[in-house]
């Protein structure tokens, strides 16, 4: 488990340090979109990375890594916009976006770990590809929630189903790196 630690650790700092940069450029011009349009933009991503999977042709020189950051980054996006709600105007800077993140991802590792405690990281032994698909899924389940307005009957809430998108994120790109 050590070892996973560090390698999600490893994962999150890419993304986090693309995060940062991105705030840099653009602001937290992302904090007026809606719950709905993240979901969208993360569904994007993974079919992306399916249809790289699938597809022997590729007419962009770009592979799954970078669509991966996005749905981790994505996915911390809408934790924040879970808690703080939508605004008409960009409304954090750097350091305050930053902090926000941080203490997404914090929770959404401890949850990692508690389930990687029980499962004994069956996810090591898991394709790529499953990975994938288990997102597309889970993207599949917000759509429905959303639709919803939100609610469930038995049901995780959406914020669950986000912070395991993150995770099959990070999985899948800790297994691409060890496979390569």
């Amino acid at each position: 488990m050590k070892n996973t630690s560090q390698e999600y650790d490893a994962i999150i700092t890419i993304c986090r340090n693309l995060f940062s940069k991105k705030m840099k450029d653009y602001g937290s011009a992302w904090r007026i979109l809606r719950l709905p349009s993240l979901t969208d933009q993360i569904f994007i991503k993974a079919q992306r990375i399916r249809s790289l999977q699938e597809n022997e042709v590729r007419k962009i020189d770009e592979d799954e890594r970078g669509e991966f950051i996005g749905i981790i980054n994505y996915s911390i996006m809408a934790l924040i916009q879970l808690e703080l709600g939508v605004v008409d105007q960009p409304d954090l800077n750097t350091e305050k976006a930053t902090q926000l993140y941080d203490a997404k991802v914090k929770i959404t590792k401890a949850l990692m770990e508690d389930k990687n405690h029980d499962y004994g990281e069956a996810w090591r032994e898991m394709r790529v590809s499953s990975l994938t698909d288990l997102i597309l899924q889970k993207l599949l389940r917000v759509k429905q929630i959303e639709d919803n307005k939100g609610k469930t009957i038995v049901s995780e809430g959406i914020d669950a189903n986000y912070q395991d998108m993150i995770n099959y994120a990070v999985f899948a790109m800790i297994l691409m790196e060890s496979n390569s």
